[in-house]
């Protein structure tokens, strides 16, 4: 909630200062200004709506959000609807998703459209149109619509700043972390917060996915060269190749996007720690509610465990309440470099291949990036025969992989399957199967339990006892087995505790990891005491570093005690 007269954050419906109502956020919309030929963004309760800033002259209701159209994506809209090249040079023209305003004039292209086109011919076209193509008139569009939203522009910098400044005076600057993705949002908060702390030298994290644009490569080198006195640290997983991944386990869908832990949040997390250890930081992301139906419920400032991706994160968005038209406005007001990929087409500039890109995305990249749209298109209909389907190139056109849910048709589902039978001689004793051979990073596995005592169990049965980590009373014990059916088993009986049923589960979840582990390092992202570490194939918990908070082995905070149960599941 938020007060708008004392401009503070609050979760109190009235606020405690002034006794005004509080509001989620101030409702604003689109108007249109025929005289001026520019969008104004206003906010609904005003009772000057309708006027224009600028002119004074009467404006009409547009839409909810609004983007600018560059002279680029112009040139290609004109070859998409037919148009003789740069009719529309003289206009002014705005999108919102795949519905374009033409001096205020509505055009909506289907996603059909966006499906059928010929990519080769259009590329073709537009080689041939872009040496008269020119941004002239653009940049006159842009300064009216900068001076119509001239208030907008003051009223959401000024909240803004005082943001910034309020969130990072609660941390040290050092300890202050700016998020760079090279998308416009992060762009956005990036120049904010470097200008409302005036402090040149915060650190910047770029998550490099190796599924970037070669546009957003190129715009963070250029980024990190007009910022010399930053400090950009490049987060990159070099140990894992997408696409083999992919063999794998198959293609991230929508509700199963494990690139993100493996690609991203993972990598950005072992940066963290190689620069604060376990010390707590304050990162300012560029997490905008009106992205998504998930981001809206997130809260401007989140530090709660469940919530948070890396623990030793406090997340602060100073752009959370802005729409697309604020952030382009203050791009373009601000005079701040952005990602070219925007000026083609693009909305948002993630992955590449995202499984949210929707049909105009991957039309785009047809276009723009043939070589790798062509090999991805090839593997997804290699993997959609691989499962099964009996119509895989129409299971790839529909764009049905990305609605997939579990690992069915793939061997490797099998991982992460917890079989286990009850020992007839033990009470509280379960055998479970391993898919490899016991060993010392199974051994390792239970160090959250607490100490890991080898020399306390039986040598000839190789058996190993761990201990309470506040009692010192063993609670479990864990021994290699041979149980028929099982190529590799072991036993783990649980002792001296309240609920052994509630132990095995966790116990269940730790063999589950073993199996099944494929380094998507989310554990390592889960662990607040960076005491987890996956590399180079084995998965390493350090006992002088690990607190025994049992995080890693809790449902609340991953879900089947190992990301992979998600994604390789099956009914």
């Amino acid at each position: 909630m938020w007060c708008r007269n004392c401009n503070i954050e609050l979760k109190e419906k009235k606020c405690p200062i002034c006794g005004s109502d509080t509001v989620e956020d101030t409702p604003v919309e689109i108007a249109w200004c025929g005289e001026c030929q520019v969008p104004v963004l206003q906010e609904v309760s005003r009772t000057d709506n309708g006027i224009c800033p600028r002119c004074g002259g009467k404006m009409k209701y547009m839409s909810s959000d609004i983007r600018p159209v560059f002279p680029e994506e112009r040139l290609l809209l004109e070859i998409l609807l037919d148009r003789k090249p740069n009719e529309y040079l003289e206009k002014s023209v705005w999108a919102v998703n795949s519905r374009y305003y033409i001096d205020g004039k509505s055009v909506s292209l289907p996603s059909s459209l966006f499906k059928a086109a010929d990519a080769d011919i259009i590329s073709r076209k537009l080689d041939e149109n872009k040496s008269e193509n020119n941004n002239y008139f653009f940049k006159e569009n842009i300064e009216k619509f900068i001076v119509a939203n001239a208030v907008r522009l003051n009223y959401i910098k000024d909240e803004a700043y005082r943001f910034v400044k309020k969130e990072a005076s609660k941390f040290l600057d050092e300890n202050v972390v700016i998020s760079f993705s090279g998308g416009k949002d992060s762009t956005a908060t990036a120049d904010l917060v470097i200008k409302a702390l005036s402090n040149p030298n915060l650190v910047h994290i770029f998550g490099d996915t190796t599924l970037e644009f070669q546009q957003t490569i190129e715009y963070a080198r250029r980024y990190r060269e007009e910022h010399p006195q930053a400090i950009f640290k490049v987060a990159r997983n070099n140990e894992q190749v997408f696409l083999d991944v992919c063999k794998d386990i198959g293609p991230p869908a929508r509700m199963m996007r494990w690139c993100c832990s493996m690609f991203k949040t993972g990598p950005i997390t072992r940066v963290i720690n190689s620069l604060y250890r376990n010390q707590q930081i304050l990162t300012f992301y560029g997490i905008r509610k009106s992205e998504s139906v998930s981001r809206s419920k997130y809260n401007r400032v989140e530090d709660d465990a469940g919530s948070v991706k890396i623990q030793q994160q406090t997340v602060a968005s100073p752009i959370f309440f802005w729409k697309d038209m604020d952030v382009w406005l203050y791009l373009l007001a601000e005079g701040v470099d952005f990602n070219d990929a925007y000026r083609l087409g693009y909305d948002r500039v993630g992955c590449w291949c995202c499984p949210n890109n929707n049909q105009r995305a991957q039309f785009l990249s047809r276009i723009y990036m043939p070589e790798k749209s062509e090999e991805w298109k090839e593997f997804l209909i290699d993997f959609a025969k691989k499962i099964g389907k009996p119509d895989p190139e129409t299971y790839v056109e529909e764009g049905s992989w990305k609605a997939r849910q579990g690992g069915n048709g793939l061997p490797a589902a099998g991982d992460v399957k917890i079989r286990f039978s009850n020992c007839t001689s033990e009470e509280h004793a379960k055998i479970y199967r391993l898919t490899r051979p016991f060993d010392d990073e199974f051994i390792g596995m239970f160090v959250p339990f607490g100490r890991v005592a080898p020399e306390l169990g039986q040598k000839l049965l190789h058996e190993v006892i761990v201990l309470d980590p506040k009692t010192n009373v063993p609670i479990l014990s864990i021994q290699p087995f041979v149980h028929d059916g099982y190529e590799h088993s072991v036993k783990v009986k649980t002792m001296n505790v309240a609920d052994h049923d509630d132990l095995q589960r966790m116990v269940g979840y730790q063999v589950r990891k073993f199996n099944a582990c494929r380094q998507c390092l989310k554990c390592e992202s889960l662990c607040r005491a960076g005491a987890i570490s996956v590399a180079g194939g084995l998965y390493y918990i350090d006992p002088d570093k690990c607190v025994h908070c049992k995080m890693c082995v809790t449902a609340k905070y991953l879900d089947g005690g190992c990301t992979m149960d998600k994604y390789l599941r099956t009914k």
